[in-house]
């Protein structure tokens, strides 16, 4: 099945106007999270007439019909990303706000552990850990002590 007949399957009773083929196109290309403000910069780089009300009006309507997750990882800003399987976890830099994928077995066998003792049906889990990488782990280690880090 073409991928924009899978889009248009997707948003039924919604047209797949070339607006909102162009956010999905800039969606899978973004190869991770983006999110709203970055997406319309994209988009009315191609596009100078869409506006930042398509752009977060198709995000909620990507978002209703599966076709995106958003994601909020301590910040006041959402994230989207194409929906992917299996599930992934989130590391997320402090300092220059870098979002790494990972997935480790251990969350799955937890779940499993949470369900058995509580009987509890986990529909979905969200992990994010909050950090430095390794470039911004090096800037925090030469900031003198008592200085705030720099807001990215």
């Amino acid at each position: 099945m073409s991928r924009n007949l899978k889009y248009y399957k997707a948003i039924q009773g919604h047209s797949l106007t070339v607006q909102r083929r162009l956010l999905l196109e800039l969606l899978r290309k973004a190869k991770g999270h983006i999110d709203a403000k970055e997406l319309y910069r994209r988009a009315s780089a191609r596009d100078r007439s869409i506006s930042p009300a398509t752009v977060y009006r198709s995000l909620n309507l990507f978002k209703q019909v599966g076709l995106v997750d958003e994601r909020r990882f301590g910040d006041v800003r959402c994230h989207y990303q194409i929906t992917q399987s299996p599930e992934h976890q989130h590391l997320v830099c402090r300092g220059c706000g870098k979002i790494i994928e990972f997935q480790n077995p251990l969350l799955g066998k937890l779940i499993e552990v949470v369900q058995r003792e509580h009987g509890f049906n986990v529909s979905k889990a969200e992990l994010y850990l909050e950090g430095f990488c390794p470039g911004c782990e090096d800037k925090e280690k030469k900031r003198p002590a008592g200085r705030p880090p720099k807001e990215g």
